[in-house]
């Protein structure tokens, strides 16, 4: 990879954007989280497990869990239509069928566990910010889960293979390719691939994604860290 391509934004090739993350966002849910990966900005509220309605539709083996992912009106730069699009319904069972191998939904049979994620503005990338956030969520509920799940995009834009992609180099790019990952398993729980790519550059890109997860993992378990000992100062401060 040459360190001497830069992108139309500053960073190097192997760079992620500026990421922010905060868990704990919305007193009314069980568990949130807002994620900012660049320009994208992600809020996901997560409820449950709870008891699920219809009840016919539930699992006698396992939580069901359902998830909705939607782009707000004034998220991308023309208005967009509040109703799902098609690609918003794909990306819901997509994200959902990601966290569903995380999440142990066999302890809580007969139950849901509901995933709302809301896209306040899209810059690239929001299907892996999106499942940080989640990820986030899901351990602000208390929601039992073998590993956060990290994920990023790489893609190849102008002949080179770069992480995390904004909305310029993924309109231009030659390939995109989401990757989720459970760390401490090593464990890949979405890989998805639009465009092509040799199998050296497929490589590349995966060995840089993996880095790049392991970089945002390593923000997520800061960001919930901070939560807890924030929290834990604030129940000594009333003792």
């Amino acid at each position: 990879m040459s360190s001497e391509f830069v992108r139309p934004d500053g960073r190097l090739p192997d760079q992620l954007r500026p990421i922010k993350m905060a868990v704990g966002v919305l007193d009314r849910a069980d568990g949130s989280a807002y994620v900012e990966q660049g320009n994208t900005k992600v809020i996901v509220a997560v409820y449950g497990p709870r008891e699920l309605h219809p009840r016919h539709k539930a699992s006698p083996e396992a939580a069901v869990v359902r998830c909705r992912y939607h782009m707000a009106p004034f998220s991308t730069r023309e208005r967009k239509s509040p109703n799902p699009s098609r690609r918003e319904v794909e990306l819901s069972k997509v994200i959902k069928d990601a966290l569903s191998q995380t999440i142990f939904l066999e302890r809580f049979p007969r139950t849901s566990i509901d995933v709302f994620i809301e896209v306040l503005e899209a810059d690239g990338g929001t299907r892996c910010a999106s499942i940080n956030a989640c990820s986030l969520a899901l351990a602000n509920a208390g929601i039992p889960i073998r590993d956060l799940i990290s994920a990023v995009a790489v893609g190849k834009y102008n002949g080179h293979i770069i992480l995390d992609l904004n909305d310029e180099e993924d309109e231009a790019a030659e390939a995109d390719m989401p990757v989720a990952i459970m760390p401490s398993f090593n464990k890949v729980v979405l890989l998805q691939l639009n465009g092509v790519l040799t199998e050296e550059e497929f490589k590349q890109a995966f060995d840089l994604a993996v880095k790049g997860c392991m970089e945002i993992n390593r923000i997520q378990r800061e960001t919930l860290r901070s939560r807890y000992l924030s929290i834990k100062g604030e129940e000594n401060e009333d003792v």
